[in-house]
This record gives C-alpha cells, sequence and structure tokens, in this order.
C-alpha cells in the first residue's frame, strides 16, 4: 500500500485539520465531537440542512459544507457511519429555531444513526425531518443496505436543498423537494480495481486485469455482475440505459447529468464518459439540462464511475443554478 498517510488510526483526524485549515472562510471543524459546519452557522431564520456518512467518500459530505449546500456534515470514520453523538451536535450548532433537514444516505448504520440522533433533539422540541436517498439502480440489498443503496443524487439533493434553504424555504417545504429529488434522480456505477483501505492495507477485492465489476458500491460492495473489460463506450451505455429504464426516463424529459469518479480515475476518461453519456441521451430525445463531471462521491483510489441523472423541472434548475460556496462546489458566489 502506498498512500499520503502518516498514521492509518488517525488518518480522519489529520484531514479534517487540513480542511480547517484550508478554508477557514467557509467553514469550521468540531473535534469533539467531530463534525464540520458553516462558519456562520446557525443562519438566522434558515433551516439547517445536515448530511453525514463514512469517510473515504471526499468530497461528501465535509466538501459540500457552506453556502448554498449543506450547513454541517458528519464524518464517520473511513466507511463507517457517524455516530449518533456527531450527528446529535452538529444538528444543535446550526438549528436556528427553523428545524433541520437530515439527508440520509439508505445504509443501514446512517439510517439508524441520524434517527436516534433526531430522537434525541426532539426531546427538547427540535423539528426535525430526515429524507433517505436511495437512488442506485443496481441492486436492491447490499452487505450495507435494506433496499436500494444511497449514492449519487445525494449530491444534487443537498446542492438543491441548500439552495431552497438559502431562499427561505421552511422545513416541510424542503421537505417535500428533498424527496421529489430522490423520487426522480437514478444513478448506477463500476469499477475498474478495488479501493484499498488505510486500515486493511490490501484490496477489498480483487479483479484481474481483463475483469471489471458492473454496480459496484461505494464501499465496495459486490455489484451486478463481474464481467470481462468493455470499452469506454460499452460501459457508459450499460450503465446508461440500466437507469433510464428505472424511472423510467422519457422522450422530451429534460436531465441534470452527472460523470463521478470514484477516485482514482483520470479527468480526461470521464470526459469520455460524459460524451459517450451524452449520446446515449441524445439518442433517447433526453435533452441535458445541466452537467457535473468530476469526482464528487468517490471511494478512496477505486478506479471506475458512476453516473446520476435527475430528471428536472423549472424549480429543480432554478436552485440548482443559485450561488454556492462550498470546498468542492463553487458558482455565481
Amino acid at each position: 500500500m502506498k498512500k499520503l498517510i502518516n498514521d492509518a488510526n488517525n488518518l480522519v483526524h489529520e484531514s479534517l485539520v487540513g480542511l480547517a485549515m484550508a478554508h477557514p472562510d467557509i467553514l469550521k471543524v468540531s473535534f469533539d465531537p467531530v463534525y464540520v459546519m458553516r462558519r456562520d452557522a446557525p443562519v438566522a431564520g434558515k433551516v439547517g440542512i445536515v448530511s453525514g456518512g463514512g469517510s473515504g467518500h471526499e468530497p461528501m459530505h465535509a466538501g459540500f459544507v457552506g453556502r448554498g449546500m449543506l450547513t454541517a456534515a458528519c464524518p464517520g470514520q473511513v466507511f463507517t457511519s457517524p455516530t449518533p453523538d456527531q450527528i446529535e451536535a452538529a444538528t444543535r450548532a446550526v438549528n436556528s429555531g427553523a428545524g433541520v433537514l437530515h439527508i440520509v444516505k439508505n445504509y443501514t448504520g446512517d439510517v439508524m444513526n441520524f434517527e436516534m440522533a433526531a430522537e434525541f433533539c426532539q426531546t427538547d422540541g427540535a423539528k426535525i425531518l430526515a429524507v433517505v436517498i436511495n437512488d442506485d439502480v443496481a441492486v436492491e440489498d447490499s452487505l450495507y443496505t435494506a433496499g436500494r443503496r444511497g449514492v449519487g443524487t445525494t449530491v444534487l439533493a443537498e446542492k438543491i436543498c441548500g439552495a431552497a434553504a438559502e431562499r427561505g424555504y421552511d422545513l416541510e417545504r424542503i421537505g417535500a423537494l428533498c424527496r421529489k429529488v430522490n423520487e426522480n434522480g437514478r444513478s448506477m456505477g463500476m469499477a475498474l480495481t478495488s479501493c484499498t483501505t488505510p486500515a486493511a492495507g490490501k484490496p477489498t477485492f480483487e479483479l484481474g486485469e481483463d475483469e471489471m465489476e458492473i454496480g459496484i458500491g461505494i464501499h465496495g460492495e459486490p455489484g451486478r455482475e463481474r464481467t470481462h473489460l468493455l470499452n469506454a463506450r460499452e460501459i457508459t451505455t450499460r450503465l446508461a440505459e440500466t437507469i433510464l429504464a428505472d424511472l423510467p426516463f422519457r422522450t422530451g424529459d429534460s436531465v441534470i447529468a452527472m460523470v463521478n469518479g470514484m477516485g482514482g480515475t483520470p479527468l480526461m476518461e470521464l470526459y469520455l464518459v460524459y460524451q459517450e453519456l451524452a449520446r446515449v441521451l441524445r439518442s433517447r430525445g433526453i435533452a441535458v439540462a445541466r452537467r457535473l463531471v468530476g469526482n464528487y462521491i468517490t471511494s478512496l483510489d477505486m478506479a471506475g464511475c458512476s453516473i446520476t441523472l435527475l430528471r428536472v423541472e423549472d424549480e429543480f434548475l432554478a436552485l440548482w443554478d443559485d450561488p454556492v460556496l462550498t470546498p468542492a462546489l463553487r458558482w455565481k458566489a
């Protein structure tokens, strides 16, 4: 294993120290318990947006804390859910009195711990809503999940709901908006290599030189199938057609399209995948209203990619276009 680390057991802490030092104008970090929050939180009269999950998926979630997106994020240890006390503390810290929305990826530990934290906060009368994101079309159940996994649509929901909070939407309206984003978003990924967790020091699974995994999870969970290596056009077509059939997307739809790297894929290759995705969508009469290409929800150093398509309407697009200023996503700010 070759990684830029000092001590595998202290990696998350040291990374968060660096995050705080690199972006002091945007965010601040609490280390006991651990959470990342907007520098100016709580924002008076505005709903707080809190998410979180295991580390190793950067920039998700801490890299999306800031104006127009998350109010706070709770990073667990690598591929490990944040604890209820982290989530409770972050929720209390950002609650202005207007309530807090929890955006939760559908992994068993995340769902359970966010539920516990919400119950703790509600004993004091805090208004908490939770929306579970379950957009992965690859498999129905996995090692970490009852039902579909939550993946790339989470990024889009955090941006859209964060913009809604900036506009002053109330908690019920933002919760309904988040559910609608989840209902209209679908994702699927693939891997060319395994990731290597620092604690284990070896690949999570083995792939032969001529093999790939279709439908992989962001923790290295098995996908739909292991198959011989395909070219970029074949891979993109297989992912896109599976996603399009699931909602289903139809001729005349408009989408936000995200091509996401899993951490170890060059941007050159991701743009190639986007070209192929645009070709598939064009052939189906589906318009790309907005697009996002890069590393947004990763799996450490895994080589591979995922595709997310969100069917959009005017409100989604207006909120997507609103200013955002976070370490990983920023425009118009």
